[in-house]
Formats: C-alpha cells, structure tokens, sequence
C-alpha cells in the first residue's frame, strides 16, 4: 500500500465521519421540533417506547450469541490445526465485535430518527401540508441511509487500515500486509451478518404476530377496521413496523453494503 492509498484510505475515513456528523445534525433538527397535536404525541412516545423496549429486549439476547462467536474466533486461532487460516484468530474476533456493534448502531439510530419522525411528519402533514410531511420524512429516511453508508464503511476503512500497520509492525511485506488486513476484515462482515439475522428474522417474526394479532382482534372480535385507533394493539401493530422494517432493515443493508465491498476486496 503506497502513499496514495494511505491518503485515499484516510480520506474514507474522514468523509465517513463528516457523514455521520451530518447524521448527527439531522437528528438533532428533528428532535428539536415539537409535536402541535397531543394527541399524536402521545401516541408517538408510545410507539418510541415500545419499540426502545422490544431493542433493549433483543440486543440482551444477542449479546451472549455474539459473545460466544467471539470466543470461538479467537479460540480457534490457538489451535494447530488452524494456525495460518485466514479468517480466524484475536485480529478477526475485534473485527466480528466491531462489525456487530456498527451493524446494530445504523439500526438503532435508523429506528430512534423514525420514531422521532413519524409524529412530527404526521403534525407536518396536519400543519403544514404535503411539502412540510414529506421533508420530514425524508429527513428520517436520510439518516438512517446515512448511517448506513457512514457506519458501515467507517468501520471497514478503519479496521483495515489499522491491521494493515499491525501486520507491517509485525515484519510482513506491504503485499502480504495488505492480503492479510483483508482476510481479516472478513470477520467484520461476519459481525454485521449476524446482526442482521437477529434484526430481520426477530424483528420481522415480531411484526407479522403484531400485525396478525392486531387485526384479527380489531377486525373479528371488536368488528372496528384495520389500525383503528380505538384498537390499543396497533401500538404494538406499529412498534413492529419500527423494530423490523426499520432497526432490522438498516443492519440487514449494513451487512450487504460491507459484505459486497469484502466480496470485491476478496477477489481482488
């Protein structure tokens, strides 16, 4: 790696952060706008706690999962029979760590802008008309777009530049620094993968059995139509949009964004 590549390299870096610090902007320009109608603030905060909770619930689960991951990494590096295997060992089990908290953050930050913003669009739509909703919208699509792209290749960038001087430190040529630095980073795709499994498949299981029990008591028990607001279950109806079609998304477009970029450096 020469010193153009160096230059290019931190030059992703910084555009990742000058990305997030936009994201960073937008969210606070959200936050700082209040709702007019109670009525869709309330039920706004509820949808936010809700799905705040069903998350915390979610991440206490994969913590462990990802933990023994980890442990298998790393443990794999001090067995003989897999010394010089690309792909494992302390350097790809940071990767993983690091691929899994990036991967669950574009998530989360996705989901909180949403929750934040869906009110707020709704009191545009109501206040100011379909210009003021859809710049709303727009602007909580954009962060977790955002995210996505910044979180996702900040960590890539900065993980292989970061193994790249390691395996230099360590006596290998620029050549096999760089092809070693890539293997490595594999792990990181591996991390946002997981992630991603958890987010998708949990949090869309969660909105299908939201959305099914929600209209099944509405519209067979009750006999009031699909996500009447007199039916308290759209909250959880609605919890699930967030937590699946939104946090899960965003970790599920992370993976396939880093896992494409690996793929291209891997064959390389």
């Amino acid at each position: 790696m020469g010193t153009t590549d160096i230059i290019f390299l931190l030059a992703v870096v910084f555009t990742c952060l000058i990305t997030l610090s936009y994201v960073f902007i937008i969210f606070r320009k959200i936050q700082r706008l209040k709702v007019v109608n109670a009525d869709v603030d309330q039920i706004s905060m509820h949808i936010r706690r809700g799905a705040i909770t069903f998350l915390k619930r979610e991440f206490a689960v994969m913590i462990p999962f990802i933990a023994i991951v980890a442990l298998i990494l790393l443990g794999l590096g001090f067995i003989p029979l897999f010394h010089g295997a690309e792909g494992v060992g302390w350097e790809s089990a940071i990767c993983f760590l690091v691929g899994a908290l990036f991967s669950g953050l574009a998530g989360l930050i996705g989901m909180m802008a949403a929750t934040k913003a869906n009110g707020r669009t709704t009191d545009a739509a109501i206040n100011k008309g379909m210009s003021g909703a859809l710049k709303m919208a727009f602007s909580g699509g954009a962060t977790l777009g955002l995210s996505v792209a910044g979180l996702g290749l900040l960590g890539l960038s900065g993980l292989l530049f970061l193994f790249y001087n390691v395996f230099i430190w360590l006596g290998d040529s620029s050549l096999e620094a760089i092809k070693s630095a890539t293997h490595v980073v594999t792990g990181y795709g591996l991390g946002c993968s997981l992630i991603a499994l958890f987010g998708r498949v949990g949090g869309g299981i969660y909105t299908k059995a939201a959305d099914v029990g929600a209209d099944i008591v509405g519209k067979v028990e009750a006999n009031i139509p699909e996500d009447d607001p007199r039916n308290p279950a759209t909250i959880a109806d609605n919890v699930g949009d967030n937590v699946g079609d939104i946090a899960g998304m965003g970790s599920d477009l992370t993976e396939s964004y880093v896992g494409s970029i690996i793929s291209a450096l891997t064959l390389g």
